[in-house]
């Protein structure tokens, strides 16, 4: 939605940062030479009076955003899990950003959910209470399903949401590619790329169809793990703008006195929220990346019920086993092997010295070794291994990076339940317990008989596939086949395969 209103827009977020204050906090986290910030008050004090006022009980951050409405307050929040961006303490303050807003009409709501289930909400809910909870891009209502009685928590967009994130996040590209522009330093964030990751997250949220599938996987990986439910998903009540799950009932995770009130563990219960995290992450790489307070609640059995799968986090099978490796070299204290992972990987530029990197590495785990239980801290351990890896050339890895905000969002509701949990402690069993179904013998037989099976799927096609292959070769110049030629590593990988069964068969023997 291209035209003048963007730039309106703009000005309206200028001036609003120049009221609230945010201008001096945003530039210096994005270390803006000292005339550029100059120029920003200079440009801003101007339009102060057309910015909006904001909660001056807020900090100035997220003050502005708040102030500016829905898609700023959730660029805010996905800001948040981007410290490489905007620094570590304005990630910090703008995940406190208050996710919430004054709530719609439910006859709005119910003709939304009319309008999406193709029936009126009254003759699918016999029941609809006002909003319980309402955020940036929805709110959500207990309802009771007419047909079955059945209680349930029905999500609902906001009306116009879409058009109205669509004007911003187009106002958003227009300020990235200028700032591009006029401000050379802030290219090493790339701003237009920081934009185009808040438009496919938002995109995603948008449509509650990809919300709802998020939560089915994430029920069917987590059936089996005690004491962690998912809420069941109705599928016949969720449409694009509309999600129906189960209702669960449980005291605030947050509220320890309700907890304790309750009869809850409360030092079994913040060890697994930190386990099952690592569980989710090595074990299925699909895992819940807003696993703050205010998603999770205690069921009365002393289950921990987690709730909104707007932001999701998925780690590839080979970086699990990378990591897995990496954590546990740390918890061995062996450097060595993590600088070598580190190198196996790629990670590193190999041109690179290994040991330099290790005694690197050495800097980041002892320290934090030598703590006591209550200071030590996986997140701290994976922010520090960042910084190093970034000296030594690595690139910043947006999964990773999202991976270790969660992480330091678990140790805080863990350390909350229970300010004494050794994180070592609770993350041995697990990465052990990866390494050893994951790295080994039966890890080596189980890629290698996948691997057959992938060939094997091309079989027929195999002597025809050698056929092109042996033409080329002996004809540097031929005529045009209709058979793609068959790559030398097909012929390196068909013979890895049947040695590398041998050799595992031979180990598990």
């Amino acid at each position: 939605m291209r035209g003048p209103h963007n730039i309106l827009r703009l000005v309206e977020t200028l001036a609003t940062f120049e009221r609230s204050g945010a201008n001096r906090f945003v530039l210096e986290a994005m270390d803006a030479p000292a005339s550029v910030r100059v120029a920003a008050r200079i440009l801003g004090w101007p339009f102060k009076w057309l910015g909006k006022k904001g909660d001056p009980a807020q900090p100035p951050v997220t003050r502005a955003l708040t102030a500016l409405g829905p898609a700023y307050i959730k660029f805010g929040q996905i800001l948040s899990t981007r410290p490489d961006v905007v620094g570590d303490d304005m990630a910090v303050q703008l995940r406190v950003l208050q996710d919430k807003l004054p709530p719609f009409p439910i006859d709005v709501a119910k003709e939304t959910v009319s309008h999406e289930l193709g029936r009126s909400a009254d003759d699918v809910f016999s029941e609809f209470s006002e909003p319980i909870a309402a955020a940036s891009i929805a709110q959500v209502h207990k309802a009771r399903v007419r047909e079955t009685g059945e209680l349930v928590a029905v999500k609902v967009l906001r009306p116009h949401i879409e058009r109205d994130f669509r004007k911003d996040v187009d106002a958003f590209y227009l300020a990235a590619s200028t700032i591009e522009i006029l401000a050379p330093f802030s290219r090493r964030l790339r701003p237009t790329d920081v934009i185009a990751h808040f438009d496919s997250v938002v995109t995603g949220e948008l449509d509650l169809r990809i919300e709802t599938a998020a939560a089915g996987e994430f029920a069917a990986n987590t059936e089996g793990d005690a004491g962690f439910v998912v809420p069941r998903v109705i599928w016949p009540l969720s449409a694009k703008r509309v999600m129906t799950l189960g209702w669960c009932e449980g005291e605030p995770i947050g509220d320890n006195a309700a907890l304790d009130a309750a009869g809850h563990d409360r030092r079994a219960l913040g060890e697994r929220v930190l386990s099952m995290f690592l569980r989710h992450a090595l074990r299925d790489g699909f895992f819940h990346a807003d696993m703050h307070q205010g998603n999770m609640k205690v069921g009365p059995n002393g289950d921990i019920l987690v709730f909104d799968f707007g932001i999701m986090g998925r780690i590839d099978e080979y970086t699990r086993r990378v990591y897995a490796e990496i954590l546990f070299g740390f918890i061995r204290r062996d450097y060595r092997r993590v600088a070598e992972v580190h190198f196996e990987a790629g990670y590193v530029p190999y041109d690179r010295d290994i040991d330099e990197f290790a005694q690197a590495l050495r800097s980041v785990g002892e320290p934090i070794f030598g703590m006591d239980a209550t200071n030590i801290s996986m997140a701290k351990l994976l922010a520090y291994l960042f910084e190093v890896t970034e000296r030594f050339g690595m690139e910043t890895r947006t999964e990773l990076i999202l991976l270790q905000r969660t992480m330091v969002v678990v140790e805080g509701v863990s350390r909350s339940l229970n300010p004494s949990v050794n994180i070592w402690e609770v993350a041995k069993p697990i990465v052990e317990e990866y390494i050893k179904e994951n790295i080994g013998p039966k890890a080596l037989l189980r890629d290698l008989t996948r691997t057959a099976r992938v060939l094997a799927r091309f079989g027929p096609r195999l002597p025809e596939l050698a056929e092109s292959a042996l033409i080329r070769q002996s004809n540097p110049d031929p005529a045009p086949s209709r058979a793609p030629a068959l790559h030398p590593a097909l012929w390196v990988g068909l013979g890895a395969v049947a040695g590398g069964m041998a050799v595992a068969l031979a180990l598990l023997l």
